[in-house]
């Protein structure tokens, strides 16, 4: 097998890696589509952001969309940059500038730009690679860094975990890179999607019984740009059984409440850390006794919003929250 540019980088190198040793294999790395790109354009590799669609959703882009953000995208064929330039203004980047660079490093090499909203370069060739330079429009769905994100960006019922419980609930279970959240009831999906976007090398499985709300997580994955969010329709324990554990250095969430904490020496996974959420008295009791039965942390969250009285205002309470968070000793 003889592969160009650098295997290693968005290429065939790293499935070869998996079935033989690096010994068997003779590695002359060249310049890749990405460094082509950048070399091209003037843009330096370690201040943007390179991302292979190649097969792979083009919703990954989104996180990346941020004001003045650079990003090569490479894709998968000559359909790709206009689909990528419709999402891109779908999203409210529409005045975006899309550069398309077909065929680099060959004979057929061509570099045409264009923006988003008004995309129609035709006869693409198949091999090529997209920069966007982007530019928001007001309103644009632009996706803070900072966990705790706005309720609206998300799709929802009203079951959704607020976005401060959300951010305190992150900070509870405390991610670190390749671990694998078990995010139960998840309703909308929210703690399992901020989970994923703290970096790409994370992990998780929503489980939830109620077949609408799994289309909103659905939706919501793709809209938010981790449409690798694996999804349980099913009612915890019994939806849990057959799941990929949580490694030992990962961690198990249940938002709002564990429905399989019946055995208290297992709560929930075989995981490294459980934090869950209880509004109604039941359940904050059930989260009591797992404490004094395994330890942890009681957290009380208390919440209150302005509202108007009249001419006045007030700060109306939302409903406190109980928070458990256990970790293994």
């Amino acid at each position: 097998m003889l592969a160009s540019g650098d295997p290693f980088h968005y290429g065939v190198g790293a499935t070869l890696a998996r079935h033989l040793d690096a010994s068997q294999m003779a590695v002359y790395p060249h310049p890749s589509a990405f460094s082509l790109a950048a070399g091209r354009l003037g843009w330096a590799l370690q201040d943007i952001t390179s991302l292979s669609l190649h097969g792979r959703p083009l919703d990954l882009i989104r996180p990346h969309l941020h004001p003045a953000a650079r990003i090569l995208a490479l894709t998968s064929d000559e359909h790709g940059p206009a689909a990528l330039a419709k999402l891109l203004t779908e999203a409210g980047f529409g005045i975006s500038i899309v550069t398309v660079l077909e065929a680099p490093g060959g004979p057929r090499e061509r570099i045409r730009s264009q923006v988003a909203m008004s995309f129609a370069l035709s006869d693409i060739d198949p091999l090529n690679i997209c920069a966007v330079t982007v530019v928001p429009l007001p309103g644009a769905r632009i996706l803070p860094l900072t966990p705790g994100l706005d309720d609206a960006l998300f799709e929802h019922d009203g079951q959704i975990t607020k976005r401060e419980i959300r951010a305190l609930t992150l900070s509870a279970l405390a991610p670190c890179r390749g671990e694998l959240l078990w995010d139960i009831g998840a309703g909308s999906g929210s703690i399992a999607i901020e989970w994923l976007l703290t970096d790409p090398s994370m992990k998780a499985i929503a489980v939830e019984a109620n077949p609408e709300r799994c289309a909103r997580i659905r939706h919501n994955a793709a809209n938010f740009g981790v449409p690798d969010l694996q999804l349980v329709e099913g009612t915890a324990p019994a939806a849990l059984t057959g799941l990929e554990a949580p490694t030992p250095s990962s961690s198990a969430g249940a938002a709002p409440i564990p429905a399989c904490s019946t055995r208290p020496s297992r709560p929930c996974a075989p995981a490294d850390a459980l934090v869950a959420n209880a509004v109604t008295l039941e359940m904050e009791a059930l989260l009591l006794a797992r404490h004094a039965e395994l330890g942890g942390s009681l957290t009380r969250i208390d919440i209150a919003r302005p509202s108007p009285v009249g001419s006045m205002t007030t700060r109306r309470p939302a409903m406190p929250i109980t928070q458990w968070a256990w970790v293994k000793g």
